[in-house]
């Protein structure tokens, strides 16, 4: 088993656990919404999703997350999934990403929906 992310306590008053399918989701969360420099050991991990936040929403914009996250993905999760796609959509003022991959370890199609508000 994996702790959760966001570390929480569960129901017994003990840390919370996932699955091998929970913790892959939670590694990709990790990756989107982490700010390169964010953190110590790993200064380059991240997407910069949250650095374009004052960038105006637009078609452009979400080809620039589609790029850096597509590489990020391929970077620093190459050994845990198989990224099947990358798909970013700017809508009014959210920012929309979907992640189709597979699951190395235990072969399972997924699929991670994330939404981010400009």
């Amino acid at each position: 088993m994996y702790l959760d992310f966001p570390f929480h306590i569960d129901g017994r008053g003990r840390s919370a656990e996932v699955d091998l399918d929970g913790h892959v989701r939670d590694l990709i969360e990790q990756l989107v919404f982490t700010q390169a420099g964010e953190r110590v050991n790993r200064p380059e991990f991240g997407s910069g999703l949250l650095q374009l936040v004052f960038a105006g929403n637009s078609p452009e914009l979400a080809a620039t997350v589609q790029f850096t996250l597509q590489a990020g993905l391929q970077r620093w999760l190459q050994d845990v999934v198989e990224v099947r796609a990358v798909e970013v959509m700017a809508d009014d003022a959210t920012l929309r990403v979907q992640v189709d991959y597979r699951v190395l370890r235990s072969g399972e199609d997924a699929r991670a929906d994330y939404q981010y508000d400009l």
